[in-house]
């Protein structure tokens, strides 16, 4: 095994250089990913260009959707783990402690004490190895971990961070039940995982918004069980809340998902989508601006309002779980594979800067 790393760091915004650190001394306790691929979502790239994450934080491997085989493992973290060299995990990006109040009750994406996230701690951490966008990751002894079949093509077995979002966001926050009436405001990558969550859990009737632009994303996402897709701009743009009245018949919808970057009108239309008592989940990162926001229409339609914070690990689990069933085309999501020195290139492909503008799902492969 190479004593030095590969890795990419980000030093700025829309600054990645590639550089060379010390492959990590593994003790009892902790262990080493080759990483096989590390997917890019929305978020990846506000980070790259400066949009999200604090203005002066230092320089930083990104990737937090690492996935790969277990390279090295000490005894006891394979013990507590449930692992061995060769098996293949999909880490969470949160590290939390694992002693707190709110770790030890189940609340552990709010933990107070974690100091490490992978994809987002500095290179001046040690041992640096934190992100996805590496040859090698380190496995520390709070990271969570979760069995990845080995037989999954490593395209589709990268997708377990958007799907697990899909499973988190609609099934579990939107609390799903059969035959609801689900709406879902955007077509990435998350979207039409949001969508096949959404039929898994039962729902009735889907219905999924993108832009002119998104077509081919529109055409996935029926593949994947939308009922409709409505195109929400240029000349044959609809109002998606007319939409919805029209296919409801006036009842409007059970659960509606706001997952679009950065625009403030689907938290809007979200609200008046659905029906009084109805579920809106916005997950849809806006970059930190102020969205207007009526509370009357709120509290006089008795509309539960709820705020997706990442993926937890029941939705990890189900999202794998959905992945080796095999019940979805997902291998029809992956569009681009790149190297690890074309890290910029990729997040600019997923983004539409380069590339046609037919990426759905993208991923790095360190190693491939």
């Amino acid at each position: 095994m190479p004593q030095m790393v590969r890795a990419a760091v980000q030093t700025g915004p829309r600054k990645i250089e590639m550089r060379e650190y010390p492959r990590p001394q593994i003790g009892p306790d902790d262990g080493l990913l080759r990483v096989e691929a590390n997917g890019i979502c929305g978020s990846d790239v506000e980070i790259f260009a400066g949009h999200i994450g604090a203005p002066d934080r230092g320089p930083f491997i990104p990737g937090h959707e690492p996935m790969g085989i277990v390279e090295e493992v000490g005894e006891r973290a394979a013990e507590r783990w449930g692992v061995q060299p060769g098996d293949r995990v999909a880490l969470e990006v949160i590290v939390p402690c694992r002693a707190c109040s709110d770790c030890l009750t189940g609340r552990y994406q709010a933990c107070r004490f974690r100091k490490y996230g992978h994809g987002v701690t500095g290179i001046e951490v040690a041992p640096t190895l934190w992100g996805g966008f590496a040859e090698y990751m380190y496995l520390s002894p709070t990271s969570v971990l979760h069995r990845v079949s080995n037989d999954l093509p490593v395209e589709v077995a990268a997708m377990y961070n958007p799907l697990g979002a899909g499973v988190r966001w609609a099934a579990q926050l939107g609390e799903i039940g059969l035959g609801d009436t689900v709406v879902v405001l955007g077509s990435g990558q998350r979207g039409i995982a949001a969508v096949a969550a959404a039929k898994a859990a039962g729902a009735g009737t889907v219905i999924i918004t993108g832009l002119a632009s998104d077509g081919h994303k529109l055409e996935l996402a029926r593949e994947f069980g939308a009922d409709h897709t409505v195109v929400v701009d240029g000349a044959d743009g609809r109002d998606v809340v007319e939409v919805v009245r029209e296919l409801t018949n006036g009842e409007m919808a059970d659960v509606a998902l706001d997952l679009t970057p950065m625009a403030a009108g689907p938290v809007t239309d979200a609200l008046h989508a659905v029906r009084h008592g109805g579920i809106v989940v916005l997950a849809g990162l806006k970059g930190g601006r102020e969205i207007p926001l009526v509370t009357d229409f709120i509290i006089n339609r008795g509309l539960t309002v709820k705020g997706a914070f990442g993926v937890d690990a029941d939705a990890n689990k189900a999202a794998i779980a959905l992945l080796e069933s095999g019940r979805f085309p997902f291998e029809k999501l992956h569009t681009h594979t790149f190297g690890l020195d074309e890290v910029g290139l990729a997040i600019d492909t997923l983004s539409g800067k380069a590339g046609d503008g037919s990426a759905v799902h993208v991923s790095v492969h360190p190693n491939g």
